[in-house]
């Protein structure tokens, strides 16, 4: 955004402060963020090419959770790599158009993913409660459906939301005390008065919570209620196992967007936020293929056969 000044123009300026007021652990924090964002690659680009080349993985569960591996390796790699540019280097500056790129991709990919892992329980939810309705109920053509529409509305809210940014005027210079462009810091360094700005992405965060957990909520419950019904106490083990890990992800994802935009606090301290944004934009893509994948038995024998193959190649 141009901001006149005179007879000049000044492109705004922005700078993460991330973590640098830790000087001490910027090496350890990068290498833990590192090793975290190489998992995170690993892990959904190799899910994505087990579930393409092995026609055992072309189901609807898989189809989702291809699109789940490609959301979440996108929404790492918005984020990552300029968190790990701005612990080793000096200049933590960033342009105005490359801060709200971040952003608009962030939202995208965010919003996606939320509703992404709604299909999906909802998906559990038919194949556990109606098994026999399975293949008639979730179509081809319904999970095209909720797979484009998941998409569809992470554009809206994304385009939305950047609209109204970049409606605000900015200063020539801000320092945001983040690691990534999020929302709420970058109306914090808005020079006009970002109220409009703030409800919108307030309305649009409840929205998108309220929707998708009463969908990821209910199915759970029904799933719970129908596996009580089982007589084979394994069974219900297995199922119960699966649930838990897969409830586990859908709470540190939901918890810290409930805690970040649709329960502000002014008095909650920096450190905490970026405490809290570590944990949906780093963290959770690397668990999702760890918890939703690589626990299936099939996906690990498929996984050993790519690596075991690979090794013979490179010893041939």
């Amino acid at each position: 955004m141009m901001l006149p000044e005179g007879n000049q123009s000044i492109i705004p300026t922005f700078i993460l402060l991330g973590f640098s007021e830790y000087p001490t652990l910027r090496v350890p924090l990068f290498l833990v963020f590192l090793s975290i964002y190489m998992v995170t690659t690993v892990g959904n680009l190799g899910m994505i090419i087990i579930i393409k080349i092995n026609p055992k993985f072309h189901t609807v569960m898989y189809f989702f959770l291809s699109h789940l591996s490609f959301v979440d390796f996108c929404y790492s790699t918005v984020v990552t790599p300029k968190l790990l540019e701005n612990l080793i280097v000096e200049d933590r500056t960033i342009s105005f158009s490359g801060c709200i790129m971040q952003f608009c991709f962030a939202c995208l990919f965010g919003v996606t993913e939320t509703f992404m892992l709604a299909a999906m329980a909802y998906d559990r939810f038919v194949a556990v409660c109606n098994p026999l309705l399975y293949t008639t109920t979730m179509s081809q053509k319904l999970c095209t459906l909720l797979v484009a529409g998941s998409y569809s509305w992470g554009i809206v809210c994304s385009m939305t939301l950047t609209y109204f940014l970049l409606a605000l005027s900015y200063c020539e210079s801000s320092i945001i005390n983040n690691f990534i462009c999020d929302h709420s810091v970058i109306v914090s360094v808005s020079c006009s008065d970002p109220y409009i700005s703030q409800m919108l992405c307030f309305i649009i965060a409840v929205f998108n919570e309220v929707s998708s957990l009463m969908i990821i909520l209910m199915s759970y419950i029904l799933i719970f209620i129908t596996v009580m019904k089982m007589p084979s106490a394994s069974g219900r083990r297995k199922t119960f196992s699966t649930w838990a890990s897969h409830l586990t992800a859908i709470t540190i994802l939901h918890g810290t967007i409930l805690f970040l935009y649709c329960v502000p606090n002014p008095k909650t301290s920096w450190l905490t936020v970026k405490v809290a944004s570590v944990f949906y934009t780093v963290v959770i893509p690397m668990l999702n293929p760890l918890i939703y994948s690589l626990r299936n038995k099939a996906v690990k024998d498929t996984f050993r056969r790519l690596v075991v193959a690979k090794l013979l190649c490179h010893l041939i």
